[in-house]
């Protein structure tokens, strides 16, 4: 399920003249037996409300008062978003003898035209209050209160996001609540503002509008919602057309050779998830992520993660996490990752979040004929977007799941390893595209291949030194000593190893290496440290210099950029 709660406006909506007829509440009871939150969110106060609508009981929280109280009918616990009204204002509207007037726990409420007095009075006091307005009736609370405030407040407590609550009602005051949702819908009766900025403008009134509402929940889930309500934006086309992925339609894959900007592209779509308030969560093998400026990360380069410590903070809505696994082996982090999956399966059911995830190194923690695999993942894996070198060992029931892909390099090689490794095949023909300005995005569906110009971030990934210094690379990214005569097998998986390992091969070895500009390429490709990749392409090509001069210099020039403090560089 998508959505997986109904938040509905009481009088005008599920409500005629005060009544919730026996059918819309039967609806509502169905509702909820399906495994989904209702909440009501209405302008009166909670008493009264009890008394007029008795069965209240059904909705999982109750938010009164045009936002300013919410309620919990399971414990009968009364929160108030703000202060009470001041016993001056109140009175000073007493004198004015303005009539009617209501004063709740927060509210203070009369009807039109007595706003202009409410107003002078307000004005003459200093106060920081606010009108709004319900159908001519006239509601006074604190600045910055509303029905989405209230709603929020309500949605923190169920542990849900708003992106997965549809809201329905029929007034101004409604508005707030209604933006805020992922759906916004308007039952027939609705003003004409509201009607206009919903989407979805129910064909009934009041509590037949709402039945229809939830049938069409029951049946059609996401589909009742504009798709650009959760799409999240890639890039553009040549003619400038968006390019989106959307977390209902299966996977996205980001494929293509190391140090070619897959991790860039998947830093950008963070940034998007993060600017539109959708969580995300960075299985992050190699520490690519670590700096994100809207993410927490869990463990490093010493420390693993806490599964507790990660599954606490992905139960704030607001929070986004990059699970860090350097400090735990290649061999162990496909384990590690399995036994999480089944927590991430869980809470998304429960919440519907993280609503995107994101696995890097995809071909290590989800390789191909990993036994036991098929029992930790679901069916059709949705809302992740998988990032890899090697697509083609990937778990085939994992990429069965992937609609689009975006493939970065040599975007036609990709793209058919990938058709060839689900037993498809691969496209006749691809369009001509730059492979230093644009991604060849693959629509498995129909087959279309698009060339698309991705966002860059607004802030370039940093990483931090460390990584390389010290990390546990893979053995794909790791360094091998092999020889003249391939005769060796010595691994550096970080550059403080390499160094180490640097210092004891024979001179023969070394030469091998320096002639081949083999530290060159692995400090651009695996470390991504293009300086350092240039400086030492340029020792590599000094014939005047001798193993032990190119051994000290290649030394000088890494350590120049790896010891000391955790820094970090743009790249």
């Amino acid at each position: 399920m998508y959505f997986l709660a109904l938040a509905a406006d009481f009088d005008g909506t599920i409500a005629q003249n005060g009544v919730v007829d026996d059918a819309t509440f039967e609806a509502l009871r169905n509702l909820k037996e399906s495994g989904r939150r209702l909440i009501l969110v209405t302008g009166r106060q909670f008493g009264e409300l009890a008394d007029t609508f008795p069965e209240y009981g059904v909705f999982d929280r109750v938010v009164a008062e045009n936002g300013a109280v919410v309620y919990d009918p399971a414990t009968k616990q009364k929160t108030l978003v703000c202060q009470a009204p001041s016993p001056a204002f109140v009175a000073a509207l007493k004198a004015r003898q303005i009539e009617p007037l209501s004063v709740g726990d927060c509210i203070v409420a009369t009807w039109e035209p007595n706003e202009k007095a409410v107003l002078e009075i307000i004005r003459e006091q200093g106060l920081g209050l606010q009108i709004s307005f319900n159908k001519g009736a006239v509601m006074v609370l604190p600045s910055g209160v509303n029905k989405a405030t209230g709603l929020k407040s309500a949605l923190d407590d169920l542990e849900l996001s708003p992106h997965n609550v549809m809201a329905v009602g029929d007034a101004e005051n409604d508005f707030p609540f209604l933006r805020m949702c992922g759906c916004a819908v308007a039952v027939a009766n609705a003003l004409p503002s509201v009607k206009k900025a919903a989407d979805v403008v129910l064909d009934k009134p009041r509590g037949d509008g709402v039945r229809d509402l939830v049938d069409r929940i029951c049946r059609e889930d996401s589909a009742i919602a504009p798709r650009t309500k959760r799409a999240i934006r890639v890039g553009q086309d040549r003619d400038g057309g968006a390019i989106t992925i959307d977390p209902e339609e299966g996977c996205a894959l980001i494929a293509g050779s190391s140090g070619i900007g897959k991790s860039t592209l998947a830093t950008a779509l963070t940034e998007r998830m993060h600017e539109a308030e959708f969580q995300f969560c960075v299985f992050d093998p190699e520490g690519d992520y670590d700096d994100l400026d809207h993410a927490v990360s869990v463990g490093g380069v010493k420390e693993p993660p806490n599964r507790a410590q990660l599954l606490k903070l992905l139960h704030k809505v607001d929070a986004n996490v990059v699970v860090n696994t350097q400090a735990i082996t290649v061999e162990d982090r496909p384990p590690f990752f399995a036994k999480l999956f089944p927590h991430f399966s869980s809470l998304r059911a429960e919440t519907g979040r993280p609503h995107w995830l994101l696995i890097d190194e995809a071909h290590h923690l989800l390789p191909l004929r990993r036994e036991g695999l098929e029992r930790v993942l679901p069916n059709d894996l949705r809302a992740a977007i998988l990032i890899t070198v090697h697509p083609e060992a990937v778990a085939v029931e994992i990429l069965n799941s992937v609609r689009t892909v975006f493939a970065l390099g040599e975007g036609a090689g990709v793209i058919s390893g990938f058709s060839r490794a689900i037993g498809a095949t691969p496209p006749a023909s691809f369009p001509a595209f730059d492979p230093e300005e644009e991604v060849l995005a693959y629509t498995v569906r129909d087959g279309r291949v698009t060339p698309v110009i991705p966002d860059r971030p607004k802030r370039m990934q940093k990483r931090h030194s460390r990584k390389y210094a010290e990390g546990q690379l893979g053995e794909d990214r790791s360094f091998f000593f092999r020889g003249p005569d391939n005769a060796l097998n010595l691994r550096a998986q970080n550059l403080m190893i390499f160094l180490q390992m640097a210092d004891g091969v024979d001179d023969r070895t070394w030469e091998f290496h320096r002639q081949g500009a083999h530290y060159s390429e692995w400090f651009r490709t695996a470390i991504k440290d293009k300086g350092l990749a240039e400086e030492a392409a340029a020792i590599e090509r000094d014939a005047s210099l001798d193993h032990k001069e190119s051994r000290r210099r290649i030394r000088d020039a890494v350590l120049a950029r790896y010891t000391g403090p955790a820094k970090s560089d743009e790249h």
